[in-house]
């Protein structure tokens, strides 16, 4: 199997390799067209979304990484990453948008959730796993399906925080800041990229 990269041009890159590798996968930090064509699969990673998307540009990922999407490759946005996938981006408390990958059927609330200092953690059932899982929100978006090809995987009572499109996943929480890697597995075990465990809850 070919690595499994994390777009390393800002954000929380670290934290999903750690998870990764924790896993047993093979992994690249992706920061150039050239680099994404050489791994299975690519996590977003968390940071700040505006930055994100300028660093992408200016590397010239942004198409390259749009085409891979379109073609099939497994993508993970987490927080800013799942803003990036968004067709629609809007700030809860002002009235902007800003540019995105607009790949995903799903409309991106940023800082729906409050600042930093509104950060929670909240036990969360996930669809495909055994038990719950504790997520991290940290400026985290809301994220709203616009058509019926988004999946609903979990939510919380305000609405959905982690969506599936096909290969296209995106979650509102930090599955990276837990030592659980049962998220991570579970996107990998559905697109072929890894062996299903036995027992999820093992992490």
């Amino acid at each position: 199997m070919s690595p499994v990269g994390v777009l390393a041009l800002q954000g929380g890159v670290a934290e999903h390799v750690r998870i990764l590798r924790s896993l047993g996968c093979t992994v690249r930090e992706v920061r150039t067209p050239e680099e994404l064509s050489h791994v299975s699969a690519v996590f977003l990673p968390g940071g700040e979304s505006t930055t994100l998307i300028s660093l992408m540009n200016r590397w010239s990922v942004t198409p390259a990484l749009r085409d891979l999407c379109r073609r099939g490759l497994p993508v993970f946005g987490t927080c800013a990453g799942a803003i990036l996938l968004a067709k629609e981006v809007l700030e809860k408390e002002h009235d902007i948008s800003q540019e995105s990958l607009a790949l995903a059927d799903v409309r991106a609330v940023r800082n729906y959730f409050g600042r930093q200092r509104s950060s929670f953690v909240q036990s969360l059932d996930i669809k495909g796993l055994s038990s719950p899982f504790k997520g991290i929100f940290i400026r985290a978006p809301l994220l709203n399906p616009l058509s019926e090809k988004v999946r609903v995987l979990s939510s919380v009572e305000d609405g959905p925080v982690l969506l599936r499109q096909d290969n296209l996943w995106l979650s509102s929480f930090h599955p990276e800041l837990t030592a659980d890697g049962r998220v991570h597995r579970l996107f990998l075990e559905e697109h072929g990229l890894m062996e299903p465990a036995t027992d999820r809850r093992d992490g």
